[in-house]
């Protein structure tokens, strides 16, 4: 026979059922939360309105202010030398001198030439030219009385001649001497004549011709003893002197060359797109190597035409330079400040992904039931900080900054931490302080 087996009471038996079924809901309940994906946490902010610049950037080298590389005009031995490299000069002060004793030779003869002509023309114009002009007039005068003379006789006789007073061989030679006193008197006229409109004037310019060759002679003798002087065009330092005294100095090479340092000038080429941008007094930084702040500059130059091998505009940037901080010659990295938009709607640049066609860009925003949604915006200046967004975007978006990357839209995500590294963090920081 078979053992019976204890019946339940019935109260037992429904407490069981309902024990049951509790157990098999919250166990339906928790696969059901366990299917749901949690939500990401993302970092985003709202874009906000402010002034941004764009910047525009190109490697340059310094160059000094002014430059001169001088050289001597004549091929001489160095005499003496008064300065050194990294020696400061002014605007025409003696850097050296060359050998000149033939030279200076030259221009003394040359100057005593040049007295005696000066002297022959004081004498030409104050004395000789002036004595002939006088002889002239007296010879004038005198050949006038002289025919004033001859006619009165002439006139006398003729009278008496009539009478029958005097023969006629006698009034005869009255009218031949009137006839001589005429021809004295037109010499005389036309001598005084040509005294006054072509001797006086051809001697003055004779006097004046000798005079002047004699000054030119001179002139260009003391020139040439003045190359043998080399003196600066400018102020400056002297950056490289490669003869010394005793050598040969040769024309047309330098022997001494000086920069004005004071301020320098970067240098550097920009497409033509990126040059209308500047303007003159614009602002701008320089990095120098081994300098560990930005160096402020200014834009001095925009050429007004292209280079016609790059066709790029060259631009100069001016940096002061009093205390000599920094050297002609060194490459630098600048930044000129461009076109300028005020009030303009910024995001970082960091929230901006670009399409596989590198034109398209858009964001990716948190829509107000909490998922990730892509939204395409225009894009204007562009800073390694911040963007400018032309269309697409208001200030009361919430755009996402770190954390879009490879998310879908529909995600749900929530600005903050995650929990994970909320906790990974406190455990770290628990453990540091042990």
């Amino acid at each position: 026979m078979a053992p019976i087996r204890p019946q339940l009471p019935l109260s037992r038996k429904r407490s069981t059922v309902l024990l049951l079924c509790a157990s098999l809901l919250a166990t339906g309940c928790s696969k059901q939360q366990e299917a749901a994906p949690p939500p990401v946490y993302v970092q985003a902010v709202h874009p906000v309105r402010g002034t941004i610049s764009q910047p525009i950037a190109a490697d340059a080298t310094l160059a000094p202010l002014a430059q001169a590389a001088i050289s001597p005009k004549i091929t001489a031995p160095v005499k003496k030398f008064f300065v050194q490299r990294g020696s400061r000069v002014r605007a025409g002060q003696l850097l050296a001198t060359l050998e000149n004793s033939d030279l200076a030779a030259a221009a003394l003869d040359n100057k005593g030439t040049y007295n005696a002509a000066l002297g022959t023309f004081d004498i030409a114009t104050q004395a000789t030219v002036p004595e002939d002009a006088v002889r002239a007039e007296l010879d004038l005068t005198q050949a006038r009385a002289n025919l004033n003379l001859a006619q009165s006789i002439v006139d006398g006789r003729t009278q008496l001649f009539a009478q029958g007073a005097i023969p006629g061989r006698d009034l005869d030679t009255a009218k031949a001497a009137l006839v001589q006193a005429k021809a004295a008197h037109e010499i005389a006229k036309q001598h005084l004549e040509a005294v006054q409109k072509i001797s006086h004037k051809a001697a003055l310019e004779n006097a004046q011709g000798q005079l002047t060759s004699a000054k030119g002679k001179y002139l260009g003798a003391e020139a040439q003893l003045s190359y043998t002087e080399i003196r600066s065009p400018i102020s400056g330092v002297v950056t490289d002197r490669p003869l010394f005294a005793g050598e040969t100095a040769s024309a047309g090479n330098p022997v001494i060359t000086v920069m004005d340092t004071s301020a320098l000038l970067a240098k550097l080429h920009l497409a033509q797109t990126q040059a209308q941008q500047l303007s003159n007094g614009a602002s701008a930084s320089v990095v120098v190597p081994g300098v560990a702040d930005p160096v402020e500059a200014k834009v001095s130059l925009i050429s007004p035409a292209l280079d016609p091998g790059s066709t790029t505009v060259e631009v100069w940037l001016r940096i002061e330079n009093a205390h000599s901080a920094f050297k002609a010659g060194t490459p630098v990295h600048t930044t000129i400040t461009g076109r300028t938009a005020a009030n303009a709607l910024l995001i970082p640049a960091e929230a901006v992904q670009t399409a596989s066609d590198g034109a398209t860009k858009s964001v990716m925003i948190i829509t107000p039931e909490g998922t990730a949604a892509k939204r395409a915006v225009k894009l204007g200046i562009q800073t390694a900080a911040s963007v400018q967004v032309l269309n697409g975007l208001t200030s009361a978006d919430t755009v996402i900054t770190t954390g879009a990357y490879g998310l879908d839209e529909g995600t749900k995500v929530k600005i903050g931490t995650a929990p994970a590294e909320k906790d990974d963090s406190g455990k770290k920081a628990a453990g540091g302080k042990d």
